[in-house]
């Protein structure tokens, strides 16, 4: 059976390496999606968080945590979670309760803005996702100089890795080239 060539010439226009290129370009767009949405998953989770901590006194979160440590007490009088938990809900004072309600419905209100902006290809929210992101990444920098979280050091890894996505997703299409691969015409 002949193979017509002018077929297959004509359905790999671009250069040599290119339909890999745009492969890869392809891949890289779908990772940045998925890392969008698992952004904007955790807005949500943030904005929920906020409001439900705006909805509960914090006479009540510290019920719920002695509640939620007496078997561990009973267990061992000295666990040292159980004392951590409770020694951080009765230091939980109204004025720290009311900073991370602020803290968590501002953080997630502007990250689901932005999100739902990157999402639908406006080209501000890019620029605008990578200042948002460095302030973040400061201001956790600045919080793990106190706590030491690795909590903090995950999720700033991860904002770097979306402020890369976010950076390379704007550089293509400032330039305008497609993120899905060419399609192989028949």
């Amino acid at each position: 059976m002949a193979v017509d060539k002018s077929v297959h010439a004509r359905r790999f226009i671009l250069p040599k390496g290119a339909f890999v290129a745009a492969f890869s370009e392809h891949r890289i767009h779908k990772v940045f999606e998925v890392s969008i949405l698992l952004k904007g998953a955790h807005a949500v989770l943030e904005c929920l968080s906020g409001v439900a901590l705006a909805l509960v006194s914090t006479d009540t979160i510290v019920s719920w945590v002695s509640w939620f440590t007496q078997d561990e007490f009973g267990e061992d009088p000295n666990d040292a979670v159980a004392t951590f938990l409770l020694n951080m809900a009765q230091g939980f004072s109204v004025g720290t309760k009311n900073f991370y309600v602020f803290y968590l419905l501002s953080h997630g209100i502007v990250k689901v803005f932005l999100v739902a902006a990157l999402l639908r290809n406006k080209i501000w929210a890019y620029p605008a996702s990578l200042a948002v992101l460095a302030l973040f990444i400061i201001y956790q920098v600045y919080r793990y100089s106190y706590t030491h979280s690795i909590g903090l050091v995950l999720l700033t890894v991860f904002d770097f890795f979306v402020m890369y996505l976010i950076w390379h997703e704007y550089q293509l299409i400032r330039r305008h080239l497609p993120t899905d691969p060419p399609s192989k015409a028949p």
